[in-house]
Order: structure tokens, then C-alpha cells, then sequence
């Protein structure tokens, strides 16, 4: 490792440097801890008794050889402070760690498992022209194994056996998993972390993450990992306070400034600094710091070189545009210089991976390449077509036709962007209900609606990602703690045409062409009808890939038996999703229709709260 670009924040490997590295007499171990007064190792081969580690130069840098140490077993640092205390601490850059409550890191090799993907990694990309339809997942509460003894979480390998058929089934073409990272909150779904370098062990070992990643690649199926970017876990044996002072954090007496020269004029007017800890409680990284900046793109290098993961999601990314994600606290400069810095050598270093922004703000450029002054993401999240369209179906008749032009907004602002639509876990907990129960109305009419919505969403601009239980009607709030309510397919058999209307839905996304190309180009998506408020009618065309398709909707509780189509010519129109019919838990018993467009004009049923999509012909 060359020390100059760790302490500058170019280097992207570190973790071949640091860490715990078996080798065939033995461990090497390295740590970073530049203002500890002395650095131990204790283990399970040493009885968990002091072995000195020897200080490299003035660097802070920790290193000791240990015959006696071998895979598998149980390590920390013993860190002695300045005023003669210590603590005992996680490995920063372990590959493995304990089950909570527990907390040592383990010794993992990293060349365990040999990966056979080599053609869906030399044919992935960032899925510009092609369906991205993704599924949102907590590993630890979509399935629960059953054994005789009880219920447990599927391990790494044992889920690709189960998920990857159901993924296939429905329609997805990637999957996206909340935060692997150790963590020792069940509570916080991995977003508090302790362990940046060490996939959970709730499901197992690394090695079994890599099998379950190499079974979805060649079934065809794409992996996202949720990161954590921003901020990490108070616990006192991870990241915090770790060499006895700010290491990693934030300094408390930090109140601004775009690099590593600290202000001190003291707290604010609260009686402290909103830029230490996250507004989780959590502590923020002080990423304009180069030993942090190089730590950060090393574990972001890791899961994607040694996991072959195909895309990242960063959380809380306006917490990195902006203070504490307050525009009233100013522009987070040294952290938008890191993450620039960051996407920036993830295109050079991974061209495959596909970055995901999760950003509430209005700030331009997300998505733009670096070289153009933007912050790199391929793909941001559109929390406002989220909050817009779920707020639409939750208000009473009379009251959505005031609403009429909120469907509208989100084509105003669409080609500022690269946006991806999402419905994740953040919509599906906490007092916020479930996607079908934000629907207005009776039992019926919310899944009237939401199937209305889902159809929608999916002909709707923009890359697709569902949260599990979506897709089949949950009425339950998700919770981690168990898993999702998959025996209502069995139990209502109105959950279960939903799920197949779902499945039909996302199967239709993915084999028609101009649902997905071009969609950022704004030639190929035109409103027929917006302006029909009394009447809560909708209708756009999609346009791209040879073919056009013609979606219209009935957002209203009003039947029309002869509504009035306008598109120029004579064209054959070819049903291919109608939400009200009874295969999906509609009152119409007709199959798809085949209708015909003379003279520009056309007629057509539509349903209370409804919606019908075509190929034009």
C-alpha cells in the first residue's frame, strides 16, 4: 500500500494492507491507531492476553506476526490511551465478526470461495436501454426456515435456493439487499454498522454470501448491496472514539471548512456540534479526511472486487450534499468533494457498478459524470414521485380532483435526472402503513386502487424497485423480526390475484421495449390526456424500441362505458394489462380487449379505479 495516497485519501485497497491476514505459518495483523499510547492483539490464541503489535515509524500504524493464530478464531485490538485507560476494539478492517450481542472479529480468509459468473460479469452494465426492475429485500425477515426446533434466518446459501425461483417467477431482474454489514442492532436493518468489512453473521460467512451472489448471476439476476456511507454505530468496541480520539468521526470541535484544518471557536448555540453525531444518534465520518476517505472507497473496492456485487445504494446521500441534510446548515464541501471522488474512481476502477442515490434534496447534477461538475450517481431515487403519488390515492374522491395535477408534477422535473421509482421499506413502517393500506377507501377499493397505481408506476418513466410484500398485498407493516405474510396467498384469494396480477405486470415491463428504452429521453413519452379533472382521466404514450404503448387510467370512482380516445390515425390497439379483470380480483370477466382506433378516434370502457394498457398496432 502506498502510504502517502492512504493519508491523502486515494487509496482504494487498503483492506490487503490492514486487517487480519492468515497466512501459511500463521496471521499478520495491522491496525491503524495513530494516538494510542500502545496497541495489543488478544485472541483465542493467546488466551486473550496481551501481544504487543509494533508501531511502523511515526505513522500510527500498528503491525505483529502470529504463529499460533489461525482461521477461524477470535481476535481485538486492546487499545492503551494516553491517560493510561483502554479499550478493547472490533477490527476496523476485519472480514468477520460475532453474532451480537458478541463482538470480536474473526479471522476469515478471503480466497475461500472461486466465483463461476465470468459471463454475467462480462455482460452487465449499468442497464441504460434494458429493464431494471428491482426488489427490495430485508434478509433476515422476507423468509423464515422452519425446522423442527422453530423458526431461524436462512443462511446465505440457503436462500439462493429459495429466493432466486421466486425472483425469476415474478419478474425481477435484480435484487436489492438492506445493509450486510455487521451490525449489532437487529432493529436498525444494518444501517447502524460495527463492521464495514464483515458481511453479517446472522446468514453465515462471506463465503456463503459469495455463493448465494454467484447463484443469482447465473440465474441472471443482479445484486445490489444497500452502504451506509455516512455515519456509523455508537458502540464502543466498533469505530467510535477508536484510537482514544476522533479517528474516524467527526470532531466535536469541528464547525465547518472544506478539508482536514480543523475551526475551533467551540459549539453552537445548542451547547453542541450538529456535525458530530447524525440525526439517528449515530456518529458522522469525517469524510473530508483522508485516512476516513481511503477507508470508505476501500470497503466500497472490497464488496465489489471480492463479492462481485453489481450495483450500490447510498443512504442518506443529503446528508452528504448538505450538513445533517439541512439546507439551512450550508453545503457539506468536503464530503460532495469526497463523493465525487469516490463515483469517480468506482467508474474507472468497476465500470459495471451501477450507484444508486437515495437524496430527498433538490440539488442538481446528482446523476451528471463527475467531469461535468455532477456527483457521479448513475440512478437517483424519486422520493418526490413517491410522496406525490402516494399521497394522491390516500385522499377522498371529492378531494383528488384538487389533486388532479399531482400525478402531473412528476413529468415536470423527470429529465433533471436519471430517476428510479421507488416504494422501499421506508414507506412500510413506523406508523406509516402499507402500500395497499395508504389506499383509500373499502377492502375492494384498495386493491382496485393500488393495482391502478402499481400499473402506473410500472408504464410510468424511470427504473423500478419494490419493497418485499408489495407484491402481494400486505397489510401488515413490515417489522425485522418476522417474516413476511406469504401465507395470505393461501388464506385470500384476493392477495392471491393480486400477486399474479403483479407477477403479469412486472413480466409485461420487462418484454416490451418501450417501457424501458429511451425512457430518459423526453421524445418518447407524450400526455394524451392531462387535463381531464372532473373526470380524474389519464393518458400518456410511451414510445421507444419500434413499438408504442398507450396506457389510460380512471382514477376516479366513476364508470364510463364509452370514454373518448384521440390519437391521430387509424391504428389497432392491443390490450395487454387491464387492472379490473377478474383474474386479478376486478369485477370484469372479459379477456384482454382488441380495439380499434378510426379516424383518430376511439372509444373505450373504463373502470372505476382503473387502469388499461395497450400496444398500439
Amino acid at each position: 500500500m502506498n502510504l502517502n495516497d492512504f493519508y491523502s485519501g486515494n487509496e482504494w485497497m487498503a483492506y490487503e494492507y490492514f486487517g487480519a491476514h492468515p497466512e501459511e505459518k500463521g496471521v499478520f495483523f495491522r491496525v491503524y491507531a495513530p494516538r494510542a499510547k500502545q496497541v495489543t492483539v488478544i485472541g483465542e490464541f493467546n488466551f486473550w492476553h496481551d501481544t504487543d503489535m509494533h508501531c511502523e515509524g511515526r505513522g500510527g500504524i500498528y503491525s505483529v506476526f502470529i504463529p499460533e493464530a489461525k482461521e477461524g478464531q477470535m481476535y481485538k485490538y486492546r487499545i492503551y490511551h494516553q491517560d493510561g485507560t483502554c479499550t478493547d476494539k472490533a477490527d476496523p478492517y476485519g472480514f468477520g465478526m460475532e453474532l451480537r450481542p458478541c463482538s470480536a472479529s474473526i479471522i476469515r480468509r478471503r480466497d475461500g470461495f472461486t466465483f463461476t459468473d465470468d459471463e454475467w460479469m462480462s455482460d452487465t452494465d449499468k442497464m441504460y436501454n434494458r429493464p431494471m426492475n428491482i426488489y427490495e429485500m430485508h434478509f433476515g425477515s422476507w423468509r423464515r426456515k422452519k425446522t423442527s426446533s422453530g423458526e431461524r434466518w436462512y443462511r446465505y446459501e440457503e436462500m439462493s435456493e429459495v429466493l432466486i425461483p421466486y425472483l425469476k417467477e415474478m419478474g425481477y431482474t435484480h435484487v436489492e439487499i438492506l445493509p450486510l454489514s455487521e451490525h449489532p442492532l437487529d432493529e436498525s436493518w444494518g444501517y447502524q454498522s460495527t463492521g464495514f468489512f464483515a458481511p453479517t453473521s446472522r446468514y453465515g460467512t462471506g463465503d456463503g454470501l459469495k455463493s448465494f451472489i454467484n447463484e443469482c448471476h447465473k440465474a441472471g439476476i443482479g445484486v445490489i448491496l444497500d452502504f451506509v456511507l455516512v455515519h456509523f454505530a455508537t458502540d464502543d468496541y466498533g469505530l467510535p472514539f477508536f484510537d482514544g480520539g476522533e479517528l474516524y468521526e467527526i470532531p466535536g470541535n469541528y464547525v465547518g471548512g472544506n478539508n482536514t484544518s480543523l475551526e475551533y471557536s467551540g459549539v453552537n448555540d445548542n451547547g453542541y456540534n450538529e456535525m458530530t453525531k447524525s440525526e439517528w444518534g449515530s456518529y458522522n465520518f469525517y469524510h473530508a479526511k483522508g485516512e476516513v476517505a481511503s477507508f470508505l472507497k476501500s470497503c466500497v473496492d472490497y464488496w465489489l472486487n471480492d463479492y462481485h456485487i453489481d450495483g450500490l445504494r447510498f443512504d442518506a446521500i443529503s446528508n452528504i450534499i448538505y450538513r445533517q441534510g439541512r439546507i439551512e446548515l450550508g453545503v457539506n464541501e468536503g464530503a460532495l468533494e469526497f463523493v465525487k471522488s469516490l463515483n469517480a474512481g468506482i467508474k474507472m476502477r468497476h465500470p459495471h457498478a451501477i450507484l444508486f442515490a437515495e437524496d430527498s434534496t433538490t440539488y442538481l447534477k446528482v446523476t451528471a459524470p463527475v467531469e461535468y461538475d455532477g456527483l457521479g450517481f448513475d440512478y437517483k431515487w424519486d422520493l418526490g414521485f413517491m410522496h406525490d403519488t402516494l399521497e394522491f390515492f390516500s385522499y377522498e374522491i371529492s378531494e383528488r380532483k384538487n389533486h388532479y395535477d399531482q400525478i402531473l408534477f412528476s413529468m415536470h422535473y423527470f429529465y433533471n435526472e436519471l430517476y428510479l421509482l421507488a416504494f422501499s421499506h421506508d414507506e412500510v413502517v413506523h406508523g406509516k402503513k402499507t402500500l395497499l393500506d395508504k389506499m383509500y377507501g373499502s377492502y375492494e377499493e384498495k386493491f382496485a386502487q393500488c393495482r391502478a397505481m402499481f400499473l402506473y408506476w410500472y408504464s410510468h418513466p424511470g427504473k423500478k424497485l419494490s419493497f418485499m410484500g408489495n407484491e402481494i398485498g400486505q397489510f401488515r407493516e413490515w417489522g425485522e423480526y418476522r417474516e413476511q405474510d406469504f401465507d395470505v396467498l393461501s388464506k385470500f384469494p384476493m392477495h392471491q390475484k393480486f400477486s399474479r396480477f403483479c407477477r403479469d405486470l412486472c413480466l409485461t415491463y420487462d418484454s416490451h421495449k418501450a417501457l424501458y428504452e429511451g425512457e430518459y429521453n423526453s421524445n418518447c413519452f407524450k400526455y394524451l390526456i392531462n387535463d381531464r379533472r372532473d373526470d380524474l382521466v389519464y393518458a400518456f404514450l410511451r414510445e421507444a424500441g419500434g413499438e408504442t404503448i398507450l396506457v389510460v387510467f380512471n382514477f376516479g370512482d366513476r364508470r364510463f362505458d364509452n370514454y373518448e380516445i384521440k390519437y391521430p390515425g387509424n391504428h389497432m390497439l392491443k390490450e395487454v394489462i387491464n387492472t379490473d379483470v377478474s383474474i386479478y380480483g376486478g369485477n370484469s370477466f372479459a379477456d384482454m380487449e382488441t380495439l380499434y382506433i378510426r379516424s383518430g378516434r376511439c372509444n373505450m370502457r373504463l373502470s372505476a379505479y382503473s387502469g388499461r394498457m395497450f400496444v398500439v398496432i
